[in-house]
Formats: C-alpha cells, structure tokens, sequence
C-alpha cells in the first residue's frame, strides 16, 4: 500500500447491508477509499477482529478526570481524547447547570473546539429543568426556559448549540421548543416532571430527543402513562438509554428496543469526569461527585451524577447482555446519533466516502482492539503492524 492508503483484510465487517466475514476495507487520506476486493501484500491482517463505525456520543459531560463544564479548553481536550480512545470519535460535549453567564462562558470555550474539529457540537443540559427532577444539577440555579434566556446560550455557541435538555411544562416550555426547531437546533425532553399530554404537546412543538430516557422523569403508572410512553410510541423521537447495568435494568433496555426499535435508539454515556479513572472525588459543574466501585454519585444528596461509562462497554454490553445483533448495535451507537446530528453524510456506517473512523474489536469478546479517527491510528496500531504495513 502506498503511504497514505492502508488496507484492513480478514476482518468482520459491520456493514449498512449486513455484516461481511474476511472483508477488506481501504483507507485513502482521511476517508474510506473503498469496500472489498481480494487481499493484497502489505494488508493488515484483522483476522479475528470485527470492524465496526467510530461511536458518536450526544450526551457526555467528561471524562479522564476533566468535565467540559469546567470551562476549561485543556480540560475539554483530556474528556476527549479519553472517549476517544474507547472509541468515541465524535463527541457533543454536554453542559451542565450553573449561572447563565458561566454556562455562556464554557459555551465560547467549547466553540472554539468545534471549530478546530475536536467537538462535534455542544448539547446544554440544565438549567432550563425541573426542580422534582434535577438529578445531579443545582436546584438554587435552575431557571425557567424563558426563550430570551434560552437564545442566549444558543447564541453564545456561536451557531454550534446542537441541542438542549428542557422540561417542557415549565413555563417558556413549549415556547422555547418551537424556537430551538425553527433554528434548527434539537429541542430534547429531559429532567422533567412532565405528563402524557403535555409530552405530545412537545414533540408536536418540534421536541425529537428523550434525554436518557427512564431517568429523571415519572415512571409509566397505569392510569398516568407519563412522558416515558409519550416519547416511546412518537416515531418522531429518538430516545437516549444508559447502558452501563447502573442506570438501567436490561428489562428495561430491552422493553426501549422492543417499542422503538434500534433506529430509534441512541446509546449514550452521560458519562462525568471519572470516565476513564478510578473510584474518588470529581467535580460536576458546581457539585461534588464520589465514585465508589465505579458508581457516581452526589456527595450531598446520594443522587447518581452521570456514569463512568464508555461507549466501548456499552456496546460490548449492547451485544452481550441484551443480545442485538451487530447491526443493530452500530445503528444506535453510530448512525441514529450521526443522523441526529446532521452528520450521516460523512460518519455513522462503513461506506465508501464517509470518514475513516474506525471501532476494530475483538470478535469473540467485543473488547475494543484499536482505533482510528479519519485515517490516523488513535490506539491499538502496534497490533497490526506486522503484516507488513507500517502504523
């Protein structure tokens, strides 16, 4: 192969149409060149290995012991590069609640990592929320979604705010979702103390996202469905599930694909800064998290605060426990958030002309082998390198 083309042979490959056995892939530049065609000297050999899209994640607030709310660029840098090297190769950072003018700031901060193609774009969460359902988030700074309010950290992004979590019953609720559709930005259902009726009232307002879904909202009772129905029976919504065995009991994650499908799903980490590390204390925005046997949770409060997910566990765990298939496993961890994200032209499949971000994985454990970010090896290239193409 020539310098700036590598040929991947021999391996699973997960493609849009099915999975290939002993397929080959070429990576020219930054794109995939092609798909298929006999082995070549000087292939890599992946025998053993199944090739799948990089992961995009749409709700991650930090990781290897930074947060994104830190308003830190360094900081959103370290959360990452971590994701990354679990194979998360596009990233929307997420906020968290604070002070209007805080969140702006952290806002201008990640901008600027969007536009050097660190970032993919900047989800806010908080503070627009309800104050029954704030989870991790500081209830003395929750704010109504006044649309003026919610204009201004969406322009303080500088036209990359991709979406935001907002409890539609507040007041500026409904409101604030129109706003956000008619920009063109995702308006999401979370952190909200919402019912059944309301909840429609939102999708049909342009609400299409369920912030991960189950959690920070009313349980399904049998007289008062709640938003968690709502959002599952609307084929305009996609919903957000946790899979880390924390947040989510597999009955569960299993009823969300039984109702939605995988092309309505996306596997998300709502992952905080201990992603990547070991059990201690984090920051959240302005709170205190303790993480203790891999389980996050407030210091004041015992609320869990985010995961220590990575999207490599979640999607051996997708595979493993719940049992999609491999197909479906890449649909809610790549393409439904690269379509969400109006990113499907370029990411989210193994196809010819889209980015060279590769997940390589072990076939028979799913655990992740290496990975590559538009053409360039991130981790794991030293385990390929002697098939005679140099890393």
């Amino acid at each position: 192969m020539t310098a700036d083309r590598t040929a991947l042979a021999g391996a699973r490959l997960v493609l849009p149409g099915g999975v290939i056995e002993g397929g080959r892939l070429t990576v020219g530049g930054t794109r995939i060149a092609d798909l298929g065609g006999d082995p070549l000297p000087g292939d890599l050999d992946l025998t053993g290995y199944t090739v799948v899209p990089g992961f995009v994640d749409l709700h991650v607030h930090g990781g290897g012991g930074a947060s994104y709310a830190s308003g830190i660029a360094e900081e959103a840098l370290t959360a990452a590069r971590t994701h990354l090297e679990h194979g998360t190769t596009t990233t929307m950072a997420s906020t968290v609640t604070g002070e209007i003018d805080e969140v702006c700031r952290q806002a201008a901060v990640l901008s600027e990592l969007v536009e050097d193609g660190v970032l993919a774009g900047i989800h806010f969460e908080g503070p627009f929320i309800s104050h029954n359902r704030c989870g991790a988030h500081r209830p003395d700074l929750l704010r109504d979604p006044d649309p003026a309010l919610v204009r201004k950290l969406a322009d303080a992004a500088r036209g990359h705010a991709k979406m935001f979590t907002l409890a539609p019953e507040l007041p500026g609720g409904l409101e604030s979702v129109r706003m956000l559709a008619d920009q063109g930005i995702i308006a999401a259902v979370g952190h909200t103390d919402s019912d059944y009726t309301i909840t429609l009232e939102a999708i049909d307002a342009g609400a299409t996202v369920a912030t991960h879904l189950f959690n920070a909202m009313p349980g399904i009772q049998h007289r008062a469905p709640g938003p968690i129905v709502a959002l599952l029976e609307d084929e305009r919504v996609t919903v957000e599930l946790i899979n880390d065995g924390i947040h989510l009991h597999p009955s569960v994650l299993e009823l969300a694909y039984g109702t939605a499908g995988a092309e309505r799903v996306a596997l998300i980490t709502d992952a905080m800064g201990a992603a990547g590390m070991g059990d201690g204390l984090y920051p959240l925005g302005p709170l205190q998290v303790r993480v203790e046997d891999g389980v996050a949770r407030l210091v004041e409060g015992g609320s869990i605060a985010g995961s220590t997910l990575t999207l490599d566990v979640a999607f051996r765990r997708a595979v493993t426990v719940l049992g999609l298939s491999l197909n479906q496993a890449v649909t809610s961890l790549s393409t439904v958030p690269a379509r969400l994200m109006g990113l499907a032209d370029t990411l989210g499949t193994l196809e010819a002309g889209k980015n060279a971000d590769l997940v390589v994985l072990e076939s028979d454990t799913y655990e992740l082998a290496a990975v590559m970010r538009r053409g360039e090896w991130i981790v794991g290239a030293d385990r390929f390198t002697g098939a005679g193409n140099p890393a």
